[in-house]
């Protein structure tokens, strides 16, 4: 069993900031990529930024330059920094990972997502 908790998020102004964070436990072999994906009010969940088990990085143009991505290997951790912080960003932001478990096969495992609003 592997099960991904997040914390973190909230209200905030419009150019505050937040971070979230997210934690996997259970039976974990290796964590391949992780990452954390959002969804606003009438749209479909889209990634917004991925890290890879080598440090590979891709963010969505939406939130380049404003948002920072980091994972914590020894920790199975990854967090998500989020700077100048736009209306257009409040949405219910996920994690997911994708696990190796010790049973050596992989799945993608999500979080149970967390509301990030920002007021203008």
């Amino acid at each position: 069993q592997v099960q991904l908790v997040e914390s973190g998020g909230g209200l905030v102004q419009a150019g505050g900031s937040l971070r979230l964070s997210c934690a996997a436990s259970g039976s974990i072999g290796s964590i391949e990529t992780m990452g954390w994906y959002r969804e606003a009010p009438g749209k479909l969940r889209e990634a917004s930024a991925t890290i890879t088990s080598d440090g590979r990085i891709n963010y969505a143009d939406s939130v380049k330059g404003r948002f920072t991505i980091s994972r914590d290997n020894a920790k199975n951790t990854v967090s998500l920094q989020m700077n100048s912080l736009e209306p257009d960003d409040t949405a219910v932001y996920y994690c997911k990972m994708r696990i190796r478990t010790t049973s050596g096969n992989a799945y993608n495992y999500w979080g149970q997502g967390t509301q990030v609003t920002v007021s203008s």
